[in-house]
């Protein structure tokens, strides 16, 4: 039961669409008031993630295990950004794994192969925001090398 990562195609959308969702929802479920549950959000995803697939600057990625899709990542250049005082450089959007693919390493080497590829894009570094409450990915974070540079508050008004 082997991981093979490799670039997401178009047929990969049905799943990158389902994963996206799932992973909306999981960040929803976290703090409702900050993260967006748009209608019909595994479409919104699909849409996002395939249009994504064809810009230059970004990458997405698939892990399959035995034919299937189990896992996505995706990242993308980005440019200078003044009101975040943060450089030009990749950023990590989005991983997911799905449950039965947990604990296997492919989350590691989703984050890993969205890395190398950015850095052959040119970024001299990759960034990522972890939801408050994901200390699991917060942990393979962590233990792959990143460090925490911001906290991110939250104040409904």
């Amino acid at each position: 039961m082997a991981i093979t990562v490799r670039p997401a195609v178009p047929a990969d959308a049905p799943a990158l669409g389902r994963m996206g969702a799932q992973l909306a929802q999981q960040h929803h479920g976290f703090d409702a008031q900050r993260f967006m549950l748009p209608e019909d959000i595994e479409s919104g995803y699909r849409w996002w993630l395939s249009k994504e697939l064809k810009q230059k600057d970004a990458v997405v990625v698939v892990a399959e295990q035995d034919g299937q899709v189990v896992g996505y990542a995706y990242g993308r250049v980005e440019e200078r950004d003044w009101n975040a005082l943060r450089d030009s450089c990749g950023v990590l959007h989005d991983l997911w794994v799905e449950a039965s693919a947990r604990g296997s390493g492919t989350g590691a080497q989703l984050a890993e192969e969205v890395v190398r590829r950015l850095k052959a894009l040119g970024v001299p570094r990759v960034v990522l925001m972890a939801a408050a409450k994901n200390e699991v990915a917060q942990r393979l974070f962590t233990r792959l090398g990143w460090r925490p540079t911001m906290v991110e508050m939250t104040r409904e008004t």
